[in-house]
């Protein structure tokens, strides 16, 4: 082994290089955080060849002076930070002072700024190692530029590794429009190869800001959002979030920040997709752009070299303040005008930039859903009598919708039922136009809504069976429901063992009267085991979900079933009173609006 030595300064910076400089977008955060903590307001960034051949940063920010230029290129030296106390409440965006000295080990650097109390700005510039040079005078206004030429002219197996100019470019846009939304008071350029990409003015106001928010994000998605703001236990979280209908495939919309700083923490993460878990399929994925503030103490910033990543004093509240804030606001989504989904579809003898539109409007959730149920007698095990759902007069027991007093008419947001459409699409009026809906998928939701509603209180609600029946399900699976009887009682299950393979069923909801009880036994082995044993809260609640999901699909209408006009006005009062009835358990849509303009279309009427 040879002798241990300290490193010379020139490598221990192309080492630091290598953490802090991944590729010409880290190049640029550094440069515009540290124009941020300057106090700029105004940033233009310039690049050539996607940042490799040149990446110019200006600011208006408080500039450096002559005297400390030199000492800005140097490993760890900062106006940051002082002491410990300092480094536990950091609200700067950089401040291990690594950056600027990085950077300068790999490109050719020059660095020019102003003070204001100096008449005139000072240039230093080098290329890949620090020297001895004296800052040289350059007019400039007050402010900083930064040019980095040449990036990793002298490692050039770093080089060989960058992407295509175009990738890199679409890097650096991405950082700059993350940035974008969480400081609304920077005017902000980015140029590439001499052409402008975007220019963003200050957004002063709740309309400008929403204006940036659609210019960076889309006109789509500003569409397709509802706002958040919600203040508790020393945290505030505000911001947009989008309906579970824009749901994509990528998670490439998805802008957190805490602090005002960007983050991709798996804490936060996994609150944002519990929050949707209820509305979303699971291969896609959510939308929003959400702020989280809160005292700088709760939260270290200094656990990632990128400062991408955040650790929490109390992970544990943080965790469900942002839960419940989300999930709740999913949950209260009322339908609007302007609130809606648009998918366009190619019309025949239009033109392909005139598509006609389907609109997605939500339906209101509010009170109960009306399920009128009647006490049966018979109870289980000594409790209080068990509730049965009442069918309506020409349904078959066990499998029907509910007939709800209807006087809502046309006001109603999904309208009345007009027929039926092979057997699994409800086709209704409103005073838009046509509605459709998926018989299944609605009634899946209402259902799974009504079973979570009776377990959080004192559990589902059962009906004995009028003869026991004995279900074969193998020896494993008759252990493990035997072990989980008393769990199953709260999800409307009464289950004795009795047999090596075989267990007795007593009582199930009264919705499952007619399903394959086999085949539900069979899917709930693991599920109440999980909830049972599940360390948080959180994942004991998932798990019941997944339960109740099973559950509210296999009690709900199935395809080819024959439904009244009155048991489809009943299905949809019902979603109109139930949460998150605009979507399945599974996430997919359960209804979708055509409006009047759309049926003009589709015929070429007016034209």
């Amino acid at each position: 082994m040879s002798m241990i030595r300290v490193l010379d300064e020139q490598l221990i910076n192309q080492i630091a290089a290598g953490e802090v400089v991944e590729r010409p977008a880290a190049v640029v955060k550094e440069l515009v955080e540290n124009s941020l903590d300057a106090g700029a307001t105004a940033i233009e960034v310039e690049l050539e060849a996607g940042g490799l051949n040149l990446i110019r940063v200006r600011d208006d920010g408080c500039g450096i002076a002559r005297a400390e230029l030199a000492l800005a290129l140097t490993r760890h030296a900062t106006s940051k930070i002082a002491g410990l106390d300092d480094l536990e409440r950091v609200r700067s965006f950089g401040f291990r002072g690594e950056a600027l000295p990085s950077i300068l080990s790999v490109s050719r650097f020059a660095l020019i700024s102003r003070t204001a109390d100096q008449p005139h700005g000072w240039k230093l510039g080098s290329s890949g190692v620090p020297d001895d040079a004296e800052p040289q005078p350059a007019a400039h206004p007050i402010g900083t530029t930064i040019e980095v030429r040449d990036l990793f002219f002298n490692t050039p197996a770093r080089r060989k590794f960058m992407k295509a100019d175009g990738t890199e470019f679409r890097h650096v846009d991405q950082i700059l429009r993350r940035l974008a939304l969480t400081r609304f008071d920077l005017r902000l350029k980015l140029g590439h190869n001499g052409r402008r990409s975007f220019e963003l003015p200050r957004a002063d106001g709740e309309a400008a800001r929403a204006a940036r928010v659609a210019q960076v994000c889309g006109e789509e998605f500003f569409a397709n959002a509802v706002t958040l703001d919600e203040q508790r236990l020393g945290l505030r979280l505000w911001g947009w979030v989008a309906l579970p209908s824009f749901a994509r495939a990528q998670p490439d919309l998805q802008y957190l920040y805490v602090n005002g700083r960007n983050v991709r923490d798996k804490l936060l993460g996994h609150a944002l997709r519990r929050a949707y878990a209820d509305v979303l399929h699971s291969q896609r994925h959510p939308a929003f752009v959400l702020f989280l503030e809160l005292d700088p103490a709760r939260v270290d910033v200094n656990v990632h070299p990128q400062k991408t990543e955040v650790r929490f004093r109390d992970a544990s509240v943080i965790h469900d303040f942002l839960f419940g804030a989300v999930h709740q606001l999913l949950r209260r989504v009322r339908p609007e005008p302007g609130l809606h989904h648009r998918v366009a579809f190619e019309t025949p003898g239009l033109p392909a930039s005139e598509p006609s539109q389907v609109v997605l409007r939500y339906p209101q959730p509010s009170a109960a859903p009306s399920w009128p149920v009647r006490e049966r007698g018979a109870d289980i095990g000594g409790g209080a009598p068990w509730p049965l759902y009442r069918p309506p007069a020409e349904a078959v027991p066990g499998e029907a919708l509910a007939v709800a007093a209807d006087d809502a008419g046309d006001e109603a947001p999904l309208g009345r039922a007009i027929a039926q459409i092979r057997g699994v699409f409800v086709l209704a009026e409103n005073r838009h136009g046509l509605v459709l809906v998926d018989a299944h998928a609605a009634h899946e939701r209402v259902i799974y809504e009504r079973f979570k509603r009776e377990l959080a209180g004192d559990g589902i609600a059962a009906q004995r069976l009028l003869l026991p029946e004995p279900v074969v399900v193998g020896e494993g699976e008759a252990d493990e429901l035997e072990a989980q009887a008393e769990s199953l009682r709260r999800f409307g299950l009464l289950i004795d063992r009795s047999g090596p393979d075989t267990v007795t069923v007593r009582a199930v909801p009264a919705l499952l009267v007619k399903t394959d009880l086999g085949a539900l036994l069979r899917s709930l082995c693991g599920g109440a085991e999980a909830a049972e044993s599940a360390e948080h809260f959180g994942e004991a609640l998932d798990a019941q979900h997944r339960i109740l999901a099973d559950m509210a699909c296999r009690a709900a209408i199935k395809a080819n079933r024959r439904l009244t006009l009155a048991e489809m006005d009943a299905l949809l009062r019902d979603m109109e009173r139930t949460p998150n009835a605009g979507q399945c358990n599974h996430g997919r849509p359960t209804w979708v609006q055509i409006d009047a303009d759309g049926l003009d279309r589709l015929f070429l009427r007016g034209r």
